[in-house]
């Protein structure tokens, strides 16, 4: 009879092992979080191009059924009070008297969502910047300018209302993350 003592089969993994599988799963989720931001930024970009559709068709909508724009102001003005809540058919505003919805606006969520702003009243995009709204305010089928100078911009726009984002406004981006951001209603 042998006496030796028997060495037990390994039944757990080892350190090394463990930590080796632990590096793998590190590298992969490295590779993985770019492709997640840029689509998180493709879906942002998606939800602020029906944004300024749907602010476009709203005015033209409101212009249909009252005879004329809901302002008629210079370019680059902020979409807030009291135009967007004329396009929201609220009945504090004067520029709707039937209130009729032409648009509606839910409350943002800063760098989530996009909709009005519970500190300022504007409606804003997925980034928290404003959107702007360029009127044909002499009725001539033209729009002068419209965007901004880090956006695109256009001039001499054959439409009755232009809307974009307002690039410009957000901070902590480079120059190209506000190019790859701005959305326009003319394109």
């Amino acid at each position: 009879m042998n006496n030796t003592p028997r060495i037990p089969e390994r039944s757990a993994f080892t350190l090394i092992e463990l930590l080796i599988v632990i590096a793998i799963i590190g590298i992969l989720m490295s590779l993985l979080f770019p492709a997640v931001n840029s689509a998180i930024d493709a879906a942002k970009k998606a939800q602020a191009k029906n944004d300024v559709t749907q602010i476009a068709t709203a005015v033209i909508a409101y212009e249909t059924e009252y005879g004329k724009l809901p302002a008629t102001n210079a370019s680059g003005v902020d979409v807030g009070e009291p135009f967007l809540s004329a396009l929201m058919g609220s009945n504090t505003s004067s520029l709707n008297p039937r209130q009729i919805v032409f648009i509606e606006v839910p409350n943002a969520k800063v760098g989530k969502k996009s909709g009005l702003s519970t500190n300022t009243g504007i409606f804003v995009d997925p980034w928290g910047a404003s959107y702007q709204i360029a009127f044909d305010d002499n009725y001539d089928n033209i729009i002068s300018s419209a965007g901004d100078n880090k956006g695109i911009t256009a001039s001499s726009l054959r439409k009755k209302v232009a809307v974009w984002n307002n690039v410009t406004a957000m901070s902590n981006t480079t120059d190209a993350q506000r190019k790859r951001r701005a959305v326009v209603s003319w394109e």
